[in-house]
């Protein structure tokens, strides 16, 4: 397996919210925050660092009214963002345009603020929902957004799943297109244990051909001139962001092209088919 080019990002005191969003130690932190890519300070941690709340059941967070479940069928390839919104954040807005920017089936789970409450990956079921159901069914191969925080691979863009050759071909294009500061991991060895994505349950791994567990830093999703997370609340897009999305865009482009699996955008309907619940 191709291991990153570029050197891994290691600092002490490898923590983790359950939100997927950095504990803050300020030291190593507040050091980082120099850095022109984008940063998650001393801002970032009083609004977002709050505690989150673990969700007994998937059927639970679902049936919440501050919760969007989202459906999209278009082609086969899928882009997944079930913890998005307020959990894990920007990961749903960067799921969503790749997904309509390249004519790909869309599944996306919304919380709006001040809602926090994480689902294990691994319990996010099928069963437990028609339009999760319907998504899976449609699909052969997906990618599945994420947001982590961890002071050891604090600038490093993390690509799990069992899907190892599309790990790899989405890696040579996000190095290709990220700026010099992020480190992008596709060696699973590099990889924490609980970032790796490779549990059979894990949604990611339910298709066909499984996909890709892509965890995004809290650095590419900053918002560093506004002090927020990029696209979030009114927040503008991050550079970085951009240049995220247009990376993957390509790498779609690239991935589903020579197997006939994508249709012309023109041929799309921008939302898609909407899956019933």
């Amino acid at each position: 397996m191709a291991a990153a080019h570029r050197p891994l990002v290691h600092r002490s005191g490898p923590l983790r919210s359950t939100a997927g969003d950095p504990v803050h130690s300020p030291g190593p932190l507040d050091r980082l925050a120099g850095r022109e890519t984008g940063q998650a300070p001393r801002a970032a941690r009083a609004d977002h660092f709050q505690p989150t709340k673990l969700t007994s059941t998937f059927p639970a967070l679902l049936a919440h009214p501050d919760v969007d479940e989202v459906c999209e069928l278009r082609d086969p390839f899928g882009i997944m963002a079930f913890h998005g919104g307020n959990l894990e954040r920007t990961t749903d807005v960067i799921a969503r345009e790749v997904a309509t920017r390249t004519g790909a089936s869309l599944y996306a789970v919304i919380q709006h603020a001040p809602l926090r409450e994480h689902v294990p990956s691994i319990t996010i079921r099928p069963e437990h929902s028609t339009m999760l159901r319907q998504f899976l069914d449609h699909v052969d191969t997906v990618i599945a957004v994420h947001g982590y925080g961890r002071e050891t691979q604090f600038w490093n863009v993390l690509l799990g799943g069992r899907n190892r050759e599309l790990a790899n071909h989405l890696a040579e294009h996000l190095r290709a297109a990220l700026p010099d500061a992020f480190g992008v991991v596709d060696d699973l060895d590099d990889i924490p244990r609980g970032l790796r994505g490779l549990h059979e349950a894990n949604p990611v791994n339910l298709p066909p051909n499984a996909g890709v567990q892509l965890e995004l830093p809290p650095t590419i999703r900053w918002n560093k001139e506004a002090r927020n997370w990029s696209d979030h609340e009114g927040t503008p897009r991050a550079p970085q962001v951009s240049t995220l999305i247009d990376a993957l865009v390509g790498a779609v482009d690239a991935w589903t092209a020579p197997q006939g699996a994508r249709r012309s955008i023109s041929q799309v309907a921008p939302n898609g088919e909407s899956c019933r619940r």
